[in-house]
């Protein structure tokens, strides 16, 4: 029994033991899942809390972002939306408007001056119109730009969550509230500016229409009006009573009132073309006063330099004028009558004034009496409407200018070569003209009749300015060159005879161009003639029914621009000779750079053939095809062009020859010129200029004397006679040829024995000339030097010669002896009376 207890007891023992070793695993089990749980949460937390903070960093970085964008708004609706000055001024273009509608509706007796002159108004009107709508333009875009953003915080969800945290909230809500504020007042203040600028754009888009439509009518009008001068629109002079027109005095107010509006309007608007043309005339005055003052000041004798350019020395304040008031006008668009007329008023006067001082008298006497009637002219020409009274007067006009001009007419046919070139031509058209106006008038074409007429006397006027105008600036370029002839700079350089030639043409051309423009002017048909132009120019066109299309504006300026290309090309060739002829104090390395002109040449001609291409809006692709066609052109008929002118591009990269070098090809020597594209030339010694193919340079032998240095080696063969000293010849030798002018010392003169003749001994001389272009005169004087220096020491130097022995028959003997001395020097033969068989001495000397 003890044992059983004993085996229940140790049992027991090891159950209780069991049962703590699991109790106790159970309870670290239990601790370590508390610990997962805690890391968990304090994880789920710290987790928790940093998603809060970035959200509520979020929203106060959108407040601050809002906040700086409605201060932005803010300053940008506190400038330039300024239109108050629009505001101010569109009502009295509103009034224009209605009050030239109704002269456009009411008025039945305008001329068509008069119509120009609206057409004038309304031009002007259109564009302040167009800079009101860009600008009215501009502003609503920002307007618009401005409620976009507005309108994006307004539907920002990030804005509507508030922040969990109370004392984050109560910020936040502080920000958000003063935002919304702001974005009220904002958007209350931008809605308000759409709204005035709408209606503002709506107004002028209204007076924008109402001016487009005028305009359609003085077009029509304008274009029945010509139609109508073309036929009879009045009746004839003896008939002009039967006609009901306006009075003179009604249409001279008309005229008054419209061309003083016209003028003050001109006057307030375009300051800077003011200011410019001002500017322009006082330039050109200073130009020719201060080059004058330079001839004056550097000149023992500036009468002869005068005498040359008299009308730009003596009278610089007239030249200024004329040269101003002939290109002043052309600044403008579309300047009013009054204005062209002020402007052409003060041209004449300084035209007639040159007349008077430079011209025969007769001629200053017509164009005197023809001053007055051009002042008549023009105030006829103002008048806006017809009346009885002013075709009275251009019917006068036109028969007082007809008469005076056939009498002077008369007067230069006596003595043409006593005036101005082409005098006899331009006034046989002239009169022509006035009689076709003076019949005109008579017959009832009023307004044609007067046009003609006017325009006639005016571009008379225009021939004398545009005559003068290239006068006074081929005199002044001259007076230019003169003034400066004693400096260092270009214009010193430059030949005027070679820049009048080349530029007068241009500049006479030029001329002759705005000689036109203000042909058309006059004409009336100004606007006519370039719209037709353009729209010729502009009209594209296709080749053969491909997709090739073309307009002749842009063939016109692809020509033009590579005709500039040329023109800049020429300048810089020019000015590179120009400078290599005059620039002796530099070395001959310096010089030879002007090879590079070809280079030069090359590359303006290449950019100017991009230019042409970019600025004519033709598809590379096309000229890729061109260049095509003409390679396969080239590869049969144009090789050896094509070799001239690769061979042109080898020699101004490898530069075998240069500008200035002495050279000899195909037994022609000289100095090289010019090396152009495809040909190069060549000055020769005896003046003549060889013009050689590039690719004779690279092909043929060429001998290059210059192509490292300019020295040349000279070699002389001289002779002394056999029992001279040769030391003592040697030493002369040298010493003549030591210590020279023009032989260099490095390397040194040398003297060998070079050969023993039949009747010489040889010692040649080897000494090397600085410069290859002094070695002719530097070998005449050694030679010379040798030969007085040899006669000096007692030198000999030998010649060849002979003895001849005749062995004459006992006839011919017999012959001699009978034969006076006369006979037998006139027969050649020598004098043998004494001895006929003996020896005669001839000496003969080398060439």
């Amino acid at each position: 029994m003890s044992k059983v207890f004993k085996i229940a007891t140790l049992l027991l023992f090891i159950l209780t033991l069991f049962v703590a070793d699991a109790s106790a695993q159970k309870r670290k089990q239990s601790v370590r899942d508390s610990l997962r749980r805690a890391i968990l949460l304090r994880d789920s937390m710290m987790r928790t809390f940093k998603k809060s903070d970035t959200s509520i960093n979020n929203l106060l970085q959108k407040v601050e972002y809002y906040t700086s964008s409605f201060n932005q708004i803010k300053t940008s609706l506190s400038r330039n939306i300024d239109t108050v000055d629009i505001s101010q001024k569109l009502p009295s273009f509103e009034r224009r408007i209605g009050l030239i509608k109704n002269l456009i509706e009411d008025d039945q007796s305008s001329t068509l001056r008069y119509l120009y002159a609206i057409r004038d108004i309304l031009t002007r009107s259109d564009d302040q119109l167009d800079l009101w709508q860009e600008r009215l333009s501009d502003i609503n875009g920002k307007l618009v730009q401005n409620q976009n953003e507005l309108a994006s915080m307004d539907k920002d969800p990030a804005l509507k969550v508030i922040p969990a945290d109370s004392s984050l909230r109560t910020t936040y809500l502080i920000q958000k509230i003063a935002i919304e504020s702001k974005y009220q007042r904002l958007d209350t203040i931008n809605k308000k500016l759409l709204l005035k600028i709408g209606l503002l754009q709506n107004r002028i888009s209204s007076v924008y229409i109402s001016l487009l439509d005028l305009k359609d009518q003085i077009d029509i009008k304008i274009r029945e009006f010509s139609i109508q001068a073309l036929s009879e629109e009045n009746s004839s002079i003896w008939e002009m009573d039967n006609n009901t027109q306006s009075t003179f005095k009604t249409a001279l107010t008309k005229t008054v009132s419209m061309n003083t509006k016209l003028l003050t309007f001109f006057i307030s608007r375009d300051p800077l073309i003011h200011l410019a043309g001002l500017l322009m005339l006082v330039l050109f005055f200073s130009w020719i006063y201060t080059n004058r003052r330079k001839v004056i000041n550097i000149k023992e004798s500036p009468q002869s330099v005068f005498s040359h350019a008299k009308y730009v020395s003596l009278y610089p304040i007239t030249s200024a004028v004329i040269v101003a008031f002939a290109i002043i006008p052309n600044f403008y668009d579309h300047p009013p009558v009054i204005v062209l007329e002020l402007f052409f008023l003060v041209q004449i006067l300084a035209i007639l004034y040159m007349v008077k001082k430079t011209c025969p008298q007769q001629l200053f006497k017509y164009l005197h009496i023809l001053f007055w009637l051009t002042l008549v002219y023009s105030f006829c020409n103002l008048f806006v409407e017809v009346s009885n009274t002013d075709r009275v007067i251009v019917l006068l006009l036109s028969f007082i200018t007809t008469i005076a001009s056939i009498r002077f007419y008369l007067q230069v046919k006596k003595a043409p070569e006593d005036y101005l070139p082409y005098t006899r031509i331009i006034l046989k058209i002239f009169i022509g003209l006035q009689g076709i106006a003076f019949l005109l008038n008579v017959f009832g074409r009023v307004t044609l009749s007067k046009i003609i007429g006017i325009t006639a006397i005016y571009n008379l006027w225009l021939a004398f300015g545009m005559y003068y105008l290239v006068q006074i600036v081929m005199q002044s370029l001259f007076l230019q060159l003169e003034a400066n002839k004693n400096s260092n700079g270009l214009s010193s350089f430059i030949d005027f005879k070679m820049l009048q030639n080349k530029f007068r043409s241009i500049l006479t051309i030029l001329a002759s161009l705005l000689w036109l423009v203000m042909l058309t002017q006059n004409l009336s048909i100004e606007d006519v003639v370039f719209s037709t132009l353009e729209k010729f120019l502009t009209q594209t066109h296709s080749l053969g029914g491909t997709n090739t299309s073309f307009t002749f504006q842009s063939i016109i300026i692809f020509i033009a621009v590579i005709w500039f290309s040329s023109v800049a090309a020429r300048i810089i060739s020019y000015l590179y000779e120009v400078a290599g002829k005059h620039a002796n104090d530099i070395d001959v390395l310096k010089k030879k750079n002007r090879t590079s002109t070809l280079l030069i040449k090359l590359a303006v001609f290449a950019i100017g053939f991009l230019l042409a291409i970019a600025a004519s809006g033709f598809p590379l692709d096309k000229i890729t095809i061109i260049i095509s066609a003409f390679g396969i052109g080239i590869g049969f008929g144009l090789q050896n062009i094509v070799n001239n002118l690769v061979s042109g591009l080898i020699l101004a990269f490898e530069k075998p020859v240069q500008i200035g070098d002495y050279i000899e090809v195909d037994n022609r020597s000289g100095t090289i010129m010019e090396i152009g594209i495809r040909s190069s030339k060549l000055a020769t010694n005896d003046g003549a200029e060889v013009i050689i193919p590039n690719g004779d340079l690279i092909s043929h032998h060429v001998i290059n004397w210059t192509l490292s240095n300019n020295n040349r080696r000279i070699e002389l063969i001289i002779g002394v006679a056999y029992g001279s000293e040769i030391d003592k010849v040697k030493t002369i030798l040298t010493d003549v040829l030591t210590n020279r002018d023009g032989i260099m010392e490095t390397p040194a003169p040398v003297v060998f024995v070079h050969n023993l003749n039949e009747s010489s001994v040889d010692f040649r001389l080897l000494f090397w000339a600085a410069d290859i272009s002094t070695w002719l005169s530097l070998k005449s004087s050694v030679l010379t030097d040798i030969y007085a220096t040899f006669a000096k020491e007692g030198v000999e130097i030998p010649f060849p010669q002979r003895d001849l022995h005749l062995r004459l028959t006992a006839e011919q003997q017999e012959i001699f002896k009978n034969t006076s001395p006369a006979d037998s020097n006139d027969t050649g033969l020598p004098n043998a009376e004494t001895d006929p068989a003996a020896p005669i001495s001839k000496r003969k000397k080398n060439d």
